[in-house]
């Protein structure tokens, strides 16, 4: 039998350690308590917390890798795989200008995996955010960012790469289903905003209006749509934690909201929410191909639910 994912993820990251050299890990490795460096969220290219893939060899490489695979489940993690390999294209196609590569994804662990009751991690960097908090053998698995640039590549009129493709079309597909009643309450701007509106921010919001249309007030199709796009979400993290995830939604009424666009290859975005859960997407350059999703819980991020368990029961 498989072990748990905490008992993974332990056994994950003491492998890490093992690989990195003594430079490694001092760059990798960061206290618990460093609130800036741990609760820390950027898929820009910009500098950030941690050691890169670029400056490990192959071992520590790919210990970073199987860290990387227990937070994610194989479809998930075959789409952050094709991530990274987008930064080669987008550096293709800007002219190799900025030096852009696929090395350019680092790898951060805060706290002691073999010996605390706290600690995390995180792997990231262009199109790429994955925070993992573990406390008491509990895992809080947010924030989670994929994006893409370009979201689709293709050749003779179809797509040879497109990552997030079922991201769009399921939602397009929610949207088709709403009826003129329902897509009135869901359309909450004709324009698109420049950017998913959670941002970078360590804290993302807790509630973002317009609401856009409740699910019960969608049709039984339409209701099964915005299931099927939650569990899409959800879905990137291991059954074992999508599961969790499904179990603490239960019952809370959900929301579905989009601005822009209604046709392909235009600027568009849409979000989902309820009770501690932000899902937003975006893909509003002028042609349509650049696409953001997020994955949030706006109270409990960066492990702040599982924190909040263990302070009461320490104390």
């Amino acid at each position: 039998m498989e072990d748990p994912v905490p008992e993974q993820m332990r056994t994950a990251a003491g492998a890490l350690l093992a690989a990195l050299d003594e430079s490694g890990r001092r760059r990798a490795g960061h206290a618990f308590d460093d609130e800036p460096a741990r609760r820390w969220l950027e898929y820009r290219p910009r500098p950030r917390p941690g050691v890169p893939l670029a400056d490990l060899d192959v071992a520590a490489r790919k210990a970073a890798h199987r860290l990387l695979a227990t937070a994610l489940s194989p479809p998930a993690y075959a789409q952050a795989m094709a991530i990274i390999a987008l930064e080669e294209v987008l550096d293709r196609a800007e002219g190799w200008r900025r030096g852009r590569h696929s090395g350019d994804y680092w790898v951060a662990l805060f706290g002691d995996p073999a010996a605390d009751d706290r600690w995390g991690w995180r792997i990231e960097g262009h199109h790429l955010s994955v925070s993992m908090t573990v406390v008491d053998d509990q895992v809080s698995p947010a924030p989670l960012f994929f994006g893409a640039n370009p979201a689709t590549v293709r050749h003779a009129g179809r797509p040879v790469s497109r990552p997030l493709g079922v991201e769009e079309d399921l939602a397009r597909e929610l949207l088709d289903a709403l009826g003129t009643a329902g897509r009135a309450a869901a359309v909450i701007a004709d324009e698109a905003p420049a950017d998913i509106i959670s941002a970078t921010r360590p804290t993302a919001p807790g509630r973002l209006d317009p609401l856009g249309v409740p699910r019960s007030r969608l049709t039984p199709t339409g209701r099964a749509l915005l299931d099927r796009l939650v569990a899409l979400y959800l879905d990137r993290l291991p059954p074992e934690l999508a599961a969790r995830e499904a179990d603490r939604l239960d019952g809370g009424e959900l929301h579905f909201a989009w601005a822009g666009a209604t046709r392909p290859g235009q600027r568009h975005y849409y979000r989902v929410q309820a009770d501690d859960l932000l899902i937003e997407y975006d893909n509003t350059t002028d042609d349509g191909n650049h696409a953001h999703t997020v994955l949030r819980r706006p109270a409990s991020d960066f492990g702040a639910d599982v924190l909040a368990a263990h302070h009461a029961t320490a104390h």
